[in-house]
């Protein structure tokens, strides 16, 4: 595995005091506040790596790793011991670049249930250190490991607790101050987590080309293998890696579902992830994971254990996935 193109850590208490995160939306600075009340305790190291997109031109596809598909959203379990769970962020190419605003999807929910990383972003700018998840060479997925996860917010509609229509995306910018804060959840122990922030490509049209397949290969195969370095290294060479993921790629940037989820499976075994928890939401995304996953064994028999990077992404083409439409969010 390569190394990282930057390498910094951070102490997260001293990380909040120099590099508060900025917040531009009431409803952002209510759930800051509900997350880090004053004289709060603040614990941990943050680790913060930046990766250059990289993939071998022959990969190896053993049998898929051990797969969940769960019809909910993230709810970062602790990481057992002897493993490492990784949370995919849906990222913009601009690390975290809208968490201070009124937008609420995936990324910025995450970020606001995790506040450091909007500190994190802040260091990163301040430092010179750069921010991008992706540039003109391609993805460069940057990780996050050991952040503290302070509340949970309830995105659900919920009409007796003042979201008939829920929370998520831009109706969080529309929502009264007090059913923001009815709406959140402060979580006492705080528990860890760990963050892959990768972005997807964006606004295609038609039909996927072989660039595109490609470049969602190599970064979601980047991103995972980074990941799974990681976790060699912090707890030893036994350990562990679960991924957490999902449609990613498939909301604001309209991308189409079943092919996002063929392709990080297929990431996935090629870099030996141990397991991987598909979050689809609900009971029609757990049917479109899932065919998402038959996919990619289809793909992966027809390549076979040992297969060249060129020779998937013609198999890949041939099926014929469209880009969908940007959810608005």
């Amino acid at each position: 595995m390569q190394e990282p193109l930057f390498r910094v850590s951070f102490d997260a208490a001293r990380l909040l005091c120099d590099y508060p995160p900025k917040l531009h939306h009431a409803n952002k600075t209510a759930l800051f506040e509900l997350a880090y009340p004053p004289d709060s305790e603040v614990h941990g190291t943050i680790e913060v790596t930046r990766w250059r997109a990289d993939i071998d031109d022959q990969l190896s596809l053993p049998q898929r790793a051990e797969s969940t598909v769960e019809p909910n959203f993230y709810n970062y379990p602790a990481s057992p011991a002897g493993i490492l769970e990784w949370h995919v962020n849906f990222a913009d190419p601009n690390l975290f670049v809208a968490y201070g605003s009124g937008l609420f999807a995936q990324d910025e929910m995450q970020v606001a249930e995790h506040p450091l990383l909007g500190s994190v972003r802040e260091a990163l700018l301040a430092t010179g250190l750069p921010t991008l998840t992706r540039d003109e060479d391609g993805g460069s997925p940057i990780l996050v490991r050991g952040v503290e996860r302070r509340i949970e917010v309830q995105t659900n509609p919920d009409g007796a607790a003042g979201r008939p229509f829920g929370l998520y995306g831009n109706r969080f910018a529309a929502a009264r101050v007090d059913t923001i804060r009815r709406a959140t959840r402060k979580i006492e122990p705080a528990t860890i987590s760990n963050i892959i922030a990768v972005a997807a490509p964006a606004y295609g049209r038609g039909k996927y080309r072989p660039g595109q397949i490609e470049y969602v290969l190599e970064t979601a195969f980047t991103a995972f293998a980074a990941a799974h370095h990681e976790t060699l290294r912090a707890l030893g060479p036994d350990a562990q890696t679960t991924i957490h993921t999902g449609f990613w790629g498939c909301g604001a940037f309209g991308g189409n579902r079943c092919l996002m989820i063929a392709l990080q499976s297929l990431a996935a075994r090629a870099t030996c992830i141990d397991r991987v928890v598909y979050h689809a939401g609900d009971a029609a995304g757990v049917l479109e994971v899932r065919r998402g996953l038959d996919v990619a064994d289809m793909l992966a028999a027809k390549c076979g254990p040992e297969c060249d990077l060129g020779t998937l992404i013609d198999q890949c083409v041939p099926l014929g996935y469209e880009w969908g439409i940007s959810d608005g969010n």
